[in-house]
């Protein structure tokens, strides 16, 4: 991936290119094209990262109020990793939270995702706790982070 990328509104054209990152990153854990639909319609704050033509990554902030964030996801295509993509996403989804007042920002993360982790806590994100077999089918548990800003 040679080109810049650049970040945009996730739209409802976008989902169908979104399906096979999301089999290739999640596998049986992956969204349908039925849930992006849902926090589309919900009108969470999705981006979609371009680069090249195409699209290599996207993440979703959902707005609780009166002052938390969750972020519901961040994906960013294998071939396209490592190449700060996904930071510049979560600082986007962090600047957003920031912007509509939440104080709090939270997340879960896959136990066993140690590099997503350590994204997170690089931007201050702790652990506050573990969700029981929150993905399914694999049963495995969730990380819960958070960071607050003053």
């Amino acid at each position: 991936m040679t080109a810049p990328v650049e970040l945009g509104e996730l739209r409802w054209f976008h989902i169908e290119e979104l399906l096979p990152i999301e089999d290739e990153l999640f596998g049986e854990e992956r969204w349908s094209a039925a849930m992006f639909w849902n926090e589309l319609a919900a009108g969470h704050h999705y981006l979609v990262a371009l680069g090249g033509g195409r699209i290599v990554g996207y993440a979703g902030l959902a707005l609780s109020p009166p002052d938390e964030a969750w972020v519901q996801n961040i994906g960013v295509r294998g071939d396209a990793q490592r190449r700060g993509v996904g930071r510049r996403l979560l600082e986007a989804l962090l600047a957003e939270a920031r912007a509509r007042g939440a104080r709090k920002v939270l997340l879960e993360v896959a136990v066993d995702n140690a590099p997503a982790q350590k994204l997170y806590a690089g931007y201050g994100f702790e652990a506050v706790g573990i969700r029981r077999g929150y993905y399914q089918p694999s049963n495995t548990d969730a990380l819960v982070m958070m960071r607050e800003d003053d």
